[in-house]
């Protein structure tokens, strides 16, 4: 470096020096400025929520979903503006302290309320908690257990259920021997009984079977069929297979108690056995209950895909040799590209056709009508049209004209009638039992 280049190098400092100055003292300002925006909102939320509990008057129905929006807003003023996790924790826990004033003094029977601690509420005091060192969990802890000295309105639990997403084992370790002690203390039944509560949540989130069992048959006295089933799920979820299989084998035959559940269990309890045999039979038992292509997918996960078509032509069969007719039966035939079986099927049980299914039915006819099955569209069209007016339900006369119009134009391209009704003897049918339904007969006949 030239003497010139030094002398340069040295003049500069001083401007490096005031420019440094200047920005560390802008950034002083913007952080000051943050922090005082910060303090000034938290000193806003605790008067509003100081204010929540002096209540001026009873907010009505009609005015909890504003009520709603504005305590949402003050949720939000935490989110957007408390940045030190404990804080916010303890912000939050305030907010949920304040549950006697807050929904004891409006009619919440929309939930929008409610919703606000079970979602907004518990997913702030979560973010907030997860973000808090090893040391400061402690006082999360001390917290929870402090809120749920008291809860008369069900909604502080919510946040000792999502402990398990925040805090480690050793420190809900120390939360369930505060609850246990509560229990053992408490004289009033459904208290002790809510302290054994969150004991079993607190079991469950850490995976202790053992520790859940014993509370629940302390808590319960004589087990029901849910309680096999919630002691199977937290058995299996520990990893115990042997354990969790004994306690769904508690369950009563014939008892159905919570079936899809139980089925749920049964179905991972045999995976991890590897008992194919027994896991083909409760697929296809639960396939034959409800068929659909869903259901179909997962039996092909263990009979292999190569058995699709043998399994779809042997359903077919069995649904064809049913007396019975089920919509969901239907559906499966036509979505395997049974197309004749099912327009047959929907033909030979049409008097078992039921119009008041008025979801899945219109969807179906329609299939059938693209298909070119006149007649079996024609059917499920006469049913829906027939339960509207036998119900004399005014308000869908709209939609049973629409069916009528239907049903004169499907009628062009049915040459064999199997037997039933044709459109014309229907159609004077029924005029002669609704022909007094003049709102209905005007509707046909202003659009047709």
């Amino acid at each position: 470096m030239s003497d010139q280049q030094r002398e340069q190098k040295i003049e500069q400092v001083p401007e490096d020096l005031a420019e440094r100055s200047t920005m560390t003292k802008a950034a002083k300002t913007e952080a000051n400025s943050s922090i005082a925006e910060e303090k000034e909102k938290i000193r806003r939320f605790k008067r509003k929520l100081a204010g929540l509990k002096r209540p001026l008057r009873f907010i009505h129905w009609g005015e909890t979903s504003e009520y709603a929006r504005d305590l949402s807003l003050l949720l939000e003023d935490i989110r957007t503006s408390v940045t030190d996790p404990l804080t916010g924790v303890q912000l939050v826990a305030a907010f949920f302290e304040a549950d006697e004033d807050i929904l004891g003094h409006c009619d919440d029977s929309s939930g929008h309320v409610g919703d606000l601690f079970r979602y907004n509420g518990k997913d702030l005091f979560l973010a907030y908690a997860s973000r808090c060192s090893d040391w400061e969990k402690e006082t999360v802890a001390d917290i929870l257990l402090e809120l749920n000295l008291k809860n008369d309105y069900g909604v502080r639990d919510l946040l000792v259920d999502c402990a398990g997403e925040c805090l480690d084992e050793p420190v809900i370790r120390r939360m369930i021997a505060e609850f246990q002690r509560r229990a053992n203390a408490e004289k009033n039944k459904d208290k002790k009984e809510r302290h054994l509560m969150l004991v079993e949540s607190l079991a469950r989130q850490i995976r202790d079977a053992e520790l859940f069992e014993k509370t629940r048959t302390i808590s319960w006295g004589k087990l029901s069929t849910a309680a096999f089933i919630d002691i199977a799920e937290v058995w299996l979820a520990g990893g115990n297979v042997e354990k969790a299989h004994f306690w769904i084998k508690k369950i009563p035959d014939g008892d159905n108690f919570l079936a899809d559940e139980r089925d749920s269990l049964l179905l991972e309890i045999y995976r991890r056995e590897g008992d194919r045999e027994k896991l083909i039979e409760l697929l296809y038992r639960k396939f034959r209950d409800f068929r659909s292509s869903e259901r179909l997918q997962a039996l092909l996960e263990v009979l292999g895909k190569e058995k699709r078509d043998e399994v779809i032509d042997q359903e077919t069969a069995r649904i064809l040799e049913n007396t019975s007719f089920r919509v969901s039966d239907a559906e499966f035939l036509l979505a395997s590209g049974k197309i004749g079986e099912a327009a047959g099927y929907i033909v030979r049980n049409s008097e078992q056709l039921d119009g008041r299914e008025y979801e899945r039915l219109p969807p179906l006819a329609e299939q059938m009508e693209s298909k070119g099955r006149s007649l079996a569209a024609g059917l499920i069209y006469r049913s829906l049209l027939s339960s509207i007016l036998d119900r004399a339900c005014a308000k869908a006369y709209s939609h049973a004209a629409r069916y009528l119009r239907k049903l004169d134009a499907l009628s062009a391209d049915i040459s064999d009638w199997q037997g039933l009704q044709d459109h014309e003897t229907f159609t004077e049918q029924l005029y002669l039992h609704h022909g007094r339904k003049k709102s209905f007969w005007s509707e046909y006949e202003v659009r047709r």
